[in-house]
């Protein structure tokens, strides 16, 4: 997996199982080779869209920081225009530090309207909040004056302290499929990550960024745009490698199956038929 394909579990935040029983998957992930641990963002969904628990992504991500020692640790993505930003990155320093440098922040504008609505945001700014937000952000970072004048924030005369241990900030990945999500993930993001897509769209989704890397400049210190993509479907070795075929560099591979031994099922069977052969 070292030179080929990397491969991410994606939703121990989801179900109700209790700490030990999270404790432990991370802790399998981990020892069976998978990369990275990937959460989501979802604070309050309208009862429309079922009741399915799941816990927080940072008060997650924090927890499996301290049962956990090497694996990547990744929210993704964040609503970002759901988050303060300035406590925001207060929070993202913190899990960095206690991870000892294994953070990964991916970002989205979100989509579900109740949410944003009773945490601030709308449809209509959410864009325009994830832009600014994240500047903000990475003023309070990267800059020795962190210094900032938006339309939804603005700060002056402050620090946080401690910074990330990744300099200039953990890497940041941006999520979503529009003109504008390309856009900034060319622009502001180390990486970039595609949900549910089967290889068709997974092609599309390359080429829209590809064309976006046309029209937009990207900062020569970003380096090359990792992509990351959830497959739709199940995935075996060899649709794995037409994933890898594509451009993608990393598999986040949900459950598809529902039931107590999903995930400890997928988990098993990546160990098993997946990690050092694609």
């Amino acid at each position: 997996m070292a030179d080929g394909l990397k491969l991410a579990l994606y939703g121990l935040h989801r179900g109700d199982e209790g700490p030990e029983v999270l404790a432990r998957r991370a802790l399998r992930a981990e020892a069976v080779g998978f990369e990275g641990l990937w959460v989501g963002d979802h604070i309050a969904l309208p009862p429309s869209m079922g009741d399915h628990p799941r816990l927080e992504a940072l008060v997650t991500l924090a927890y499996l920081a301290a049962v956990t020692t090497t694996v990547r640790l990744v929210v993704g993505v964040v609503v970002l225009p759901q988050r303060q930003p300035v406590l925001f990155a207060k929070q993202l320093s913190s899990i960095d530090r206690l991870s000892g440098g294994r953070l990964t922040v991916g970002i989205g504008v979100g989509w579900v309207e109740q949410e944003l609505r009773a945490l601030g945001a709308s449809l209509a700014d959410r864009g325009a909040r994830t832009d600014e937000y994240l500047a903000a952000m990475r003023a309070l970072w990267d800059e020795p004056a962190p210094a900032f004048d938006g339309r939804f924030v603005a700060f002056e005369d402050v620090l946080q302290r401690p910074l990330p241990v990744q300099r200039p900030h953990p890497p940041i990945v941006v999520g979503g499929h529009s003109p504008a999500a390309y856009r900034r993930a060319v622009e502001a993001g180390n990486g970039w990550f595609g949900w549910d897509l089967d290889l068709e769209q997974t092609a599309a989704a390359l080429a829209g960024l590809r064309e976006a890397a046309g029209r937009h400049e990207r900062p020569a210190g970003l380096g090359e745009l990792e992509i990351t993509v959830t497959p739709r479907g199940e995935v075996d070795a060899d649709r794995a490698r037409l994933y890898a075929d594509l451009g993608v560099h990393r598999l986040a591979l949900l459950p598809r199956a529902t039931g107590d031994g999903a995930v400890d099922e997928l988990i098993e069977s990546v160990g098993e038929t997946l990690v050092g052969r694609v």
